[in-house]
């Protein structure tokens, strides 16, 4: 047979299906079992039949570099699912949505009163040089005080199976269309697996989103003009702004198809003339929505969209501004603010973080900079980040330099290990690190993806799970063992 579990050596990492060598974890026995009982054919098989599937449906990811510029590639996919009880799901979901209830406070409260700041709880320092930070926003309440309607917080476990978040993603977050793009592969590959296990289904998202933009309309109609604002072809997660305006029959369009009249309405240009927009949900970012408010130079935005977003005349989805709670120095705070906001505490921990423009912890981030993870505060992507134990020695003194130079930039995490997955490379299994991205979606109502899009390192050793830096994925099985 070609996988082996007895050769599958997880340790000293958490592994999402295998408890040791050999022994699966309750949720995973029928998988694994299924699996070792394919030959190397089959395996073979299942993996032509997944990037056929891949191609066919037409799933690209854009990846940019110097010497061949933007270039569209197949999405990276593993047939092995990762899997997690719903029971412990259950917990997660809580925890998540506490977590983006209390960043939603925040964020309000930064916008308007400041509270967070009279009371110390956040230095003022800080918001000074936040590059997120829009003063344009300043004593706006968007209707019920959501600001990150769409937010993708990244999960990790350590070497105990503790969850933590690693990071939060409210600006605007992308990875959902391939989520329900891996379950739609494994439907057409493991149709079977489907009928064994009670597997939580996800494909409810687009009509979930749909209601939830609905409900942020500023005019109570049956049904509100909602479009998908995108800056267009070239951009690296357009697949997923069309294929979200396809999945919730909404109009995809680019800044020139909108147009903001003298009253502060925003219409969309159509063939049988202008139609009043209700709502946007926008796929730019803040600095280029709107040359009268932002970048003049912006041709990806529409003029005066500011205007009439404040004016009440539109929603924005997410709202701008929201961005300041992805600042990773903010990050460090989150804790602090689900204790000020809503008097608890919170479910599920963030990553230790040490805070380079405190001396103190700063001092502890160089003196011990061959053992962390060193983060700019307002990158995305995995780009522009130190992994202490696998840089060199110019590499690390160069990142202390930068530390140095501007402490406000960088934060630091010690190097978790991180939890592990089987995955297929050729035809056999082995450990690859990974984490989860689920989607919380906040409108009347806060809801949870039951899962979300697991990333893996593809590299063996590496941490890196971006797919613009040779990371894949896997669908994620949210498992009800109780119903079994």
């Amino acid at each position: 047979m070609a996988i082996r579990w007895g050769n599958y050596y997880p340790t000293p990492f958490y592994d999402e299906l295998i408890r040791v060598r050999n022994k699966p974890r309750d949720a995973a026995l029928e998988l694994c079992e299924y699996l070792k009982n394919l030959s190397e054919k089959e395996i073979n098989e299942f993996k032509t039949a997944s990037t056929t599937a891949i191609q066919v449906m037409g799933i690209t990811f854009t990846v940019y570099s110097e010497e061949e510029g933007s270039i569209d590639r197949a999405w990276p996919f593993d047939i092995i699912p990762r899997i997690i009880p719903k029971k412990e799901w259950d917990q997660i979901e809580k925890g998540l949505k506490q977590r983006v209830k209390a960043l939603n406070m925040f964020i309000n409260d930064l916008y308007n009163e400041q509270n967070v700041l009279k009371d110390q709880i956040l230095p003022e320092s800080l918001l000074e040089h936040s590059k997120n930070y829009l003063p344009e926003c300043r004593g706006i309440t968007p209707p019920h005080g959501i600001w990150a309607h769409i937010c993708g917080s990244d999960l990790v476990r350590d070497e105990n199976g503790t969850v933590y978040v690693l990071e939060d993603n409210l600006r605007v977050p992308s990875g959902v269309s391939y989520m329900l793009e891996n379950r739609h592969v494994m439907k057409r590959v493991f149709p079977d697996m489907f009928e064994k296990y009670n597997i939580l289904p996800i494909d409810n998202y687009p009509s979930q989103l749909y209601d939830m933009l609905s409900q942020m309309s500023p005019r109570k109609v049956h049904q509100p003009e909602i479009v998908v604002l995108t800056p267009g072809i070239y951009n690296s997660a357009y697949f997923e702004h069309a294929y979200l305006a396809q999945q919730m029959g909404a109009e995809l369009v680019v800044g020139s198809d909108l147009v903001v009249d003298e009253d502060d309405i925003v219409h969309m240009r159509t063939v049988e003339g202008l139609a009043r927009v209700d709502v946007i949900y926008r796929r730019i970012d803040d600095a280029f929505l709107d040359p009268e408010a932002f970048k003049e130079d912006s041709m990806l935005g529409v003029p005066g969209l500011m205007r009439a977003w404040k004016a009440g005349n539109v929603a924005l989805v997410n709202a701008p501004g929201a961005g300041v709670a992805d600042d990773k120095v903010v990050y460090a705070f989150v804790p602090d603010l689900i204790r000020y906001y809503l008097n608890e505490e919170p479910l599920i921990p963030n990553v230790p973080t040490y805070k380079c423009v405190n001396k103190e912890e700063r001092d502890h981030v160089i003196d011990n900079i061959d053992k962390m993870v060193v983060k700019p505060a307002n990158e995305s992507g995995g780009y522009g980040m130190l992994i202490g134990p696998h840089a060199s020695k110019a590499e690390r003194e160069k990142f202390i330099r930068l530390i140095r130079r501007d402490p406000r930039n960088y934060v630091a995490q010690p190097m978790l290990l991180l939890s592990t997955a089987p995955t297929l490379i050729d035809t056999k299994v082995e450990p690859r690190h990974l984490d989860l991205r689920p989607f919380i979606l906040s409108g009347m109502t806060t809801s949870v993806t039951m899962g979300g899009l697991t990333r893996v390192a593809m590299r063996k050793g590496s941490t890196v799970v971006n797919s613009s830096q040779g990371g894949g994925s896997k669908d994620t099985w949210i498992v009800d063992m109780e119903d079994k």
